[in-house]
């Protein structure tokens, strides 16, 4: 079980990201138009997994909008922002701020994802919602890159995880 931090307090996880190498698992989210959403819609294309607590908070809201920037015109990927936002609220964000080419996605219906990439907080204030993390996936859903955020209040490594892309 993988570990991170809120504040410098350890927060347990439900498991482990998906190894490199490994094919990702797949997930049911759900996105904006309240649609259930797969890896197969998404076939074909890298993808880059940006996994949030919550879009209503500013590093949240600050990693989107930098991958909404640099996938800009990469037709060959896909950037999916996952959090327990509901879609309702994710499209709240994504409309004010301008966000065009990250794409939504929600567990509202389902843990599920987040207990199959490790990314579930068990403990502390942030229970039932997911870690910062960042996963990359080849066009054939290998994963190439992870990132467990070993804080949660810190961004992500944005150059590593677009040089992956």
């Amino acid at each position: 079980m993988a570990q991170t931090a809120l504040q410098g307090n350890p927060v347990n996880l439900s498991g482990d990201l998906p190894a490199i190498g490994s094919t990702a698992p797949d997930f049911k989210l759900v996105d904006k138009d309240l649609a259930d959403k797969t890896l197969a819609d998404f076939a074909g294309k890298k993808k880059l997994l940006n996994i949030v607590p919550s879009l209503d908070t500013p590093v949240c809201a600050t990693s989107t909008k930098k991958f909404n920037a640099a996938i800009a015109g990469k037709a060959d990927a896909v950037a999916l922002v996952i959090s327990a936002d509901l879609p309702f609220a994710m499209g709240r964000f994504c409309g004010a701020e301008g966000i065009e080419n990250v794409i939504g996605l929600s567990m509202m219906r389902s843990r599920n994802f987040a207990k199959d990439y490790g990314v579930l907080i068990e403990d502390g204030p942030l229970a039932g919602i997911t870690a910062r993390a960042v996963v990359v996936l080849d066009a054939d859903n290998q994963v190439v890159y992870t990132q467990l955020v070993p804080e949660i209040t810190d961004e992500p490594d944005y150059e590593a995880a677009l040089a992956a892309l």
